[in-house]
């Protein structure tokens, strides 16, 4: 990271170094509370688009103020930082492995910069809400949005416009419906049966279209991955940028370009023709296409060195960088934190033992829908029950002792004969 001392700027009542102030937009002395006004709104013609052809030829050079710069031995990333700021933590990584390195004057002056609109105490709150937000995060994270502080940065940025010009061309298809006769078997017997489907007429498609580019940013900062700026989708260069001055970084620190601009044309160029890609898929008629090519001329191309404000927190965690960043612009807020494993883990078993349960009693209630009742004539026709016969209304019953009952007898054939008693 290399760091840049800013110039400073002496309050005209007492003295002291003014800083620019996020909430009063005005460079504001921190003692007696002197306010200088400073233009928030660029003039007609006052921001100045720099054709590519010119490029390092007629682009200012360096920041118009005498910067110390320091260098992050761990991230690599270059900040400017406040007067008297010696030996400070990097912005990007929190890693205090930061020498003192020359300052490249040649680098290309910013053209224009977004001032920060939203202060520390926002951020810090935001930053705070965002992790008390998320699942599944260790415990102890919370507690580090306590003593977490953000720091503000004015990180690099490109700014690209282009005219482009694109023809193509494809195969469109269009649906339509063709009938179809199949056979099946249905109870027992085959039977024919027509169903409708789906086919593609494939005819050649081609056009042209022409749209123009505006503004298409890319990140030129070394300390910020790339996948988490391009997570910002709120920044206002349209109307939020204002023609550079110094005085704007009175008491910020704002990081060097780290891609410089051949590579960051080359990449605000990719970004230009995955969109217009798209533009042209949809530009292919049809139900659906396949083949589509896309050939793009570029003209009227310019760029601007911009800076847009950032908070950044950077904290560890089981030495691990992780980075929270706010919009210094609108408050839009990104970010990226650890997993907690015991956490997914327990969740895990909880919903797996949840749907254990739920199925075992829906196994249970379907296996006690469905048995089979036995029906009174099955029970008596089954054959590995046992048949007890019928007695006959002439069968006498007999006590428990084989003695027959008074009014019955014997007779020598073993027959039974009833006789008045």
């Amino acid at each position: 990271m290399s760091t840049q001392q800013a110039q400073t700027f002496p309050c005209q009542q007492c003295g002291a170094a003014l800083q620019w102030d996020a909430t009063k937009q005005a460079m504001t002395c921190p003692y007696c509370h002197f306010q200088q006004a400073m233009p928030t709104q660029a003039g007609a013609g006052a921001i100045r688009e720099i054709p590519i052809e010119e490029g390092y030829r007629t682009a200012a050079r360096g920041l118009g103020a005498q910067v110390q710069t320091i260098n992050c031995q761990e991230c690599g990333a270059t900040v400017n930082v406040g007067q008297g700021e010696r030996t400070a933590k990097c912005a990007f990584c929190g890693s205090a492995k930061v020498l003192a390195v020359e300052t490249d004057a040649n680098a290309i002056r910013p053209e224009s910069l977004v001032a920060f609109q939203v202060d520390k105490g926002a951020a810090n709150q935001k930053f705070g809400a965002w992790l008390s937000g998320l699942w599944f995060r260790p415990n102890d994270l919370k507690q580090l949005a306590k003593v977490q502080e953000m720091g503000g940065v004015y990180v690099p940025f490109w700014t690209f416009d282009a005219q482009v010009r694109s023809s193509w061309n494809a195969e469109a298809g269009y649906y339509y419906y063709e009938t179809e006769y199949y056979e099946t078997v249905e109870n027992g017997e085959t039977v024919t049966r027509e169903r409708q489907v789906q086919r593609v007429r494939w005819e050649p498609a081609w056009g042209q279209r022409q749209d123009f580019y505006d503004d298409v940013l890319v990140c030129a900062s070394k300390g910020l991955p790339s996948d988490l700026v391009e997570k910002f989708s709120t920044f206002d260069t349209t109307h939020g940028l204002v023609p550079y001055a110094p005085g704007y970084l009175a008491g910020w620190r704002a990081e060097a370009y780290a891609i410089d601009l051949p590579a960051a044309h080359a990449q605000g160029r990719e970004k230009i023709e995955a969109a217009q890609y798209a533009r042209c898929d949809g530009d292919v008629p049809g139900d659906t296409h396949r083949g589509l090519s896309v050939t793009n001329e570029f003209g009227n191309e310019t760029f601007k060195h911009v800076l847009l404000p950032i908070w950044i927190a950077a904290y560890r965690y089981n030495d691990k960088v992780y980075r929270f960043l706010v919009n210094g612009q609108s408050g839009e807020v990104v970010g990226k934190a650890p997993w907690s494993f015991w956490k997914i883990f327990l969740f895990t078993l909880l919903c797996l033992a949840l749907v254990g349960v739920i199925g075992y009693f829906i196994s249970q209630s379907q296996s006690g829908s469905t048995k089979p009742k036995r029906s009174r004539s099955e029970t008596q026709d089954d054959p590995g029950q046992q048949v007890q016969p019928k007695k006959s209304k002439r069968e006498a019953p007999t006590d428990d002792d084989g003695a027959l009952p008074p009014g019955w007898l014997r007779g020598r054939d073993g027959r039974l004969a009833s006789v008045p008693v």
